[in-house]
């Protein structure tokens, strides 16, 4: 009884340092992509120019599929006319005219623009969703939802950190 109970201390030990080494979200996504075969995209980077590229904060969500805090970003205020962009490529995303107050924490909108985004299931942390991503360059966005208001009724809920704004010239 006790090599067993010594064995699973330190298997979990072992799990809880992988967990804090690589991050949890990094964990779980490599489970649920395993086997799956890798996406090409336009914009193709090495991990050292993403990291030089972005701020440690945008490289966590963009690169490794991390979340910011609920109600942190400022682009959840942002209610001028004009065009919400990825932050590793610049592509187009969302126009404003899409943008909703989902009142979750998160820039939400009803509609990407076309050929905008791409997606794909997210299997991490023992429930299935659908991740959203750049289809250029493939940062991780955010996540879909069906709970959304009308003409689309569904719920893109994006990170501020993956996204820039670029108001329209009046």
């Amino acid at each position: 009884m006790r090599s067993r109970r010594r064995f699973l201390v330190s298997g979990g030990a072992a799990v809880a340092a992988i967990a804090a080494a690589t991050g949890w979200r990094a964990l779980a996504a490599g489970q649920a992509n395993a086997g799956k075969p890798a996406e090409t995209f336009e914009v193709v980077r090495s991990d050292e120019q993403w990291r030089k590229l972005l701020t440690p904060a945008q490289y966590s969500v963009l690169r490794q599929e991390g979340t910011e805090r609920p109600y942190s970003s400022p682009l959840n205020d942002e209610h001028r006319a004009g065009v919400f962009a990825c932050a590793g490529c610049q592509l187009d995303l969302f126009s404003s005219r899409t943008k909703f107050d989902s009142r979750t924490g998160w820039p939400s909108f009803w509609a990407p623009l076309d050929n905008a985004v791409a997606t794909r299931q997210d299997r991490s942390f023992g429930m299935t969703r659908t991740e959203v991503h750049c289809r250029r360059c493939g940062g991780h966005l955010g996540h879909l939802f069906d709970d959304g208001p009308k003409p689309t009724g569904l719920r893109y809920c994006m990170n501020g950190l993956a996204m820039t704004f670029r108001p329209q010239a009046a």
